[in-house]
């Protein structure tokens, strides 16, 4: 394990050594092998439950049933691959957005994960169907979701939340954004680090203990990690920089056009769930603007706010697809900074990697140099 010389990162009863949680990401890029590879580190390594249904078509036309038992069989599998007494924490990433939210809570929490993080949308209900023993953390773009869900779980459950994670505008996936907002410096991931910090202080004094922030979107270096964190951030949040890793979950293709791409590559799409994303454009989303790739059904009606009939593509069949290193078929969702991946390495050599470049950074700012 890695020592970055800084206070763990606490949720709930869990804490990882290591300030690093790897963002969820769906479908079926950051399940068993990703996560316990993570934890095994110090980190939080995070499953994401979004499609996991999908991953294994079951013989039976109960979808509920077949995402139920996956997401739990997901937990157990990746559970039994972390190191013994490895340090990390094990978490899984669950939008709001999805139809089967409630049960997705309640199997994870069941299934005894650390923490459970919620967004695309305000996750008011999560503290309904999980237990206290499960550290809950709201994903957030503003101060004021944090004081609105804060607020709400104080008044509904006699709760607040263990932690909040901050996405800026250059994440991958979707954005809690508009089109405006993405390059407008008021919203850059340091300036809303600096509006969310003093709400959590004032809950914090309320709660009479630390509420975590987690900071990510465009986070790709050691020297960013010290950077978002000389701000006020206690941990951060990494996704895409952990695509090109050998444990991802993803096919080598999938990892492939992470290692291809170039910043002219990246793009901004308006995704059938009715968000702005961010994405590595390609033949398919050409396709899907020009209306070629319309869905002629959807037998899982995964996400509340996608209207198929009006939709120009099904997005969680796009994502798998993908997954399995069929872009002609489907997309990747990327980070602003994901043409910097340069190679496929493994979770190990990628901790080592951020490590040193956090260390450099943090004895440049002991010299008084700039970082």
């Amino acid at each position: 394990m890695f020592d970055f010389k800084l206070p763990p990162l606490i949720l709930g009863a869990s804490h990882a050594p290591v300030p690093i949680v790897q963002g969820g990401m769906g479908v079926g890029i950051s399940m068993r092998n990703l996560a316990a590879a993570v934890a095994s580190e110090g980190g939080v390594g995070v499953i994401s439950a979004a499609g996991i249904g999908m991953l294994r078509r079951p013989a039976e036309p109960d979808h509920q049933k077949a995402i139920r038992e996956s997401l739990a069989e997901e937990i157990a599998a990746a559970r039994a691959k972390i190191v013994p007494h490895a340090p990390g924490m094990l978490g899984v990433n669950i939008m709001t957005a999805m139809s089967d939210f409630a049960e997705m809570v309640k199997v994870s929490a069941g299934a005894g994960i650390d923490v459970i993080f919620s967004g695309a949308g305000l996750p008011l209900d999560l503290p309904k169907y999980a237990s206290s023993a499960t550290a809950l953390v709201p994903i957030v773009s503003s101060a004021k979701a944090v004081k609105m869900i804060s607020r709400w779980w104080q008044e509904k459950y006699r709760r607040l939340p263990d932690g909040f994670v901050l996405e800026g505008p250059k994440a991958g996936g979707h954005l809690g954004f508009s089109r405006a907002q993405l390059d407008d410096p008021e919203f850059s991931l340091e300036s809303l680090v600096g509006k969310l910090r003093p709400a959590i202080d004032e809950l914090e004094q309320k709660a009479g203990r630390a509420i975590p922030l987690i900071a990510g979107g465009g986070v790709f270096s050691g020297a960013d990690i010290h950077r978002i964190l000389s701000l006020g951030a206690s941990a951060v949040q990494m996704a895409t920089r952990f695509v090109a890793t050998e444990e991802c979950d993803a096919s080598p293709a999938f990892k492939e056009a992470y290692v291809n791409c170039r910043q002219e590559d990246i793009t901004i799409i308006q995704s059938p769930v009715g968000m702005p994303g961010r994405a590595i454009g390609n033949e398919f989303l050409r396709r899907a603007k020009a209306g070629e790739t319309c869905p002629k059904s959807c037998p899982w009606h995964c996400i509340t706010t996608c209207k198929v009939e009006s939709s120009p593509y099904c997005i969680s069949a796009a994502l798998l697809a993908a997954c399995k290193g069929r872009l002609d078929r489907g997309f990747a969702f990327v980070g602003a900074n994901g043409y910097l991946v340069n190679g496929v390495v493994t979770v190990h050599q990628l901790f080592e990697t951020l490590h040193r470049e956090f260390t450099a950074a943090a004895s440049a700012v002991l010299r008084g140099e700039h970082e």
